[in-house]
């Protein structure tokens, strides 16, 4: 018989209030010997390790730094490198843990990281814990429904501005737009032309300090949004 190989768990820690973590989640990371922790190649600060720190017990802890950048090549190396770090761990019989905002498989860090493992090893283990996600917290913190009966609920990136927002308000009775923080006044423009302006509800650092929550969107143009900011848009009604 081979050498025991580690298990790899994804961790979904929730959107930023560290009560907002599951049970199943939590035993995990109380357990776990290694934990790493994605951060930006310009430092080692990591929200979803900021939101779990209380909670841990000993583990040892491992930033990866992944580049914020759009160059396949550049992130295929960052994705490889990282891979590897984390099977170093695996193949030395440790489970480890990669934990994530919100939920692991949702606009997630995760689901690349996972890839390259099993690309580079197929036999390892995983188990994925899911989390609560942010547009899940901020449907909570409106006291909103995200979608009723038979209507459809649209989540989108709004990476791209408001083209992705053209291409589904015909079809979806309620939309979440995440990452709204580079294109925020092209999708404020989107929305006025669509006529949904009033339909729309802006939700940045749900959970975290400096949360906020407003109806009038168009009071928020030109200004410089945080990367966590999202809008919910609710056709039928206003959110």
């Amino acid at each position: 018989m081979g050498e025991k190989i580690g298990t790899l768990y994804g961790v979904g820690v929730g959107p930023g209030d560290p009560d907002l973590i599951t049970l199943k989640a939590l035993r995990v990371l109380q357990r776990v010997p290694q934990i790493f922790a994605a951060c930006s190649s310009k430092n080692s600060y990591s929200l979803a390790l900021n939101i779990v720190q209380r909670h841990l017990d000993g583990a040892k802890i491992t930033p990866l730094a992944f580049p914020m950048t759009k160059d396949a090549e550049i992130l295929k190396e960052a994705w490889e490198a990282n891979a590897r770090r984390v099977l170093q761990a695996l193949l030395a019989g440790e489970d480890a843990a990669f934990i994530t905002l919100g939920d692991p498989l949702t606009y997630s860090t995760y689901g690349y990281l996972l890839r390259t493992i099993k690309g580079l090893h197929p036999g390892v283990e995983v188990v994925t814990i899911p989390g609560i996600t942010s547009f899940n917290a901020a449907a909570a913190v409106l006291n909103t429904p995200l979608a009723e009966g038979e209507e459809s609920c649209y989540l989108v990136s709004g990476a791209m501005g408001g083209a992705k927002l053209r291409q589904v308000a015909q079809t979806a009775e309620n939309i979440v737009m995440l990452k709204t923080y580079r294109h925020f006044d092209d999708i404020c423009q989107t929305l006025e032309e669509l006529d949904l302006m009033d339909r729309a509800t802006y939700v940045r650092l749900c959970g975290l300090n400096g949360e906020m929550v407003e109806k009038d969107l168009s009071a928020l143009k030109g200004q410089k949004m945080p990367y966590l900011s999202m809008i919910i848009i609710k056709k039928n009604g206003k959110a």
